[in-house]
């Protein structure tokens, strides 16, 4: 079936890999991989040509569940509405290794292109210990490089720009002089394959390496299948941590 005439639907398509989960690099690197892509319909801005725009939530989620009822529509499903306490979605999102959750009041109307606080997007951020094996050059420092250890290897995984503000930068630039090195510490640098995370040859030109004796706690989404951190951010320098006991953590 498909949709009624001059309507106008919001969602978001998703790819789903082969154990029926969302995967948000199936969807941007390998969509021929994925075993479904799906439209997932959570709004509905224009139903037969009338604009719903300034229509509460509420009610335009009414509109959509009668769409739906009529009949099956090809290739878009219709995100549920779940009854359930904000702690408790929190909960499940971490569990199931989603990015976070959107809440919504139901009597918001839809105001396109605009912040405001009736709609509040929560991010479930992983996080883990990094070894900290070099860093970027910036004012004072760009990016911090680092990696975690794999059978007596230290392995590079991201470069970590977000999450600093100027005192941090000047305190972190502060922690890594006397630590300069001349050879990368990295075992598995330089990668070949050019992509936002990755370091190649070229760009090692621009790096300045480090002994590996400081531990950075680090937020990331989650692990893209080239082991590197999708969405990552500092958080802080971790004093309690031996850097050779750093190793990668297994995602929910």
């Amino acid at each position: 079936m498909p949709l009624p005439a001059d309507t106008l639907l919001d969602g978001e398509i998703v790819a789903l890999d082969e154990s029926g989960r969302v995967s948000f690099n199936l969807l941007q690197h390998h969509r021929s991989r994925a075993r479904a892509l799906l439209l997932y319909a959570f709004d509905v801005l224009i139903y037969r040509g009338r604009s719903l725009l300034k229509t509460s939530l509420e009610t335009r989620r009414e509109v959509l569940n009668e769409i739906f009822r009529q009949g099956k529509i090809v290739l878009i499903s219709l995100s549920e509405t779940i009854d359930a306490t904000p702690a408790e979605l929190i909960r499940v999102a971490r569990e199931f290794g989603f990015e976070g959750i959107i809440a919504k009041r139901k009597d918001s109307i839809y105001e396109p292109g605009k912040r405001s606080n009736v709609w509040v997007k929560y991010r479930v951020n992983q996080g883990q210990e990094f070894v900290v094996g070099g860093y970027t050059l910036g004012n004072p420092i760009d990016a911090l490089i680092v990696g975690y250890y794999q059978d007596g290897k230290l392995l590079y995984a991201a470069k970590i720009r977000n999450g600093f503000v100027p005192h941090l930068r000047r305190e972190v630039a502060n922690r890594l002089k006397g630590l300069e090195a001349n050879d990368c510490p990295f075992a598995n640098l330089p990668e070949r394959k050019r992509t936002q995370w990755a370091l190649t040859k070229e760009e090692m030109k621009n790096c300045v390496w480090v002994k590996p004796e400081l531990v950075a706690q680090i937020e990331f989404a989650e692990w893209t299948p080239d082991g590197h951190l999708r969405h990552s951010k500092f958080i802080s320098l971790r004093e309690d941590k031996d850097p050779k006991e750093v190793m990668r953590e297994l995602s929910p």
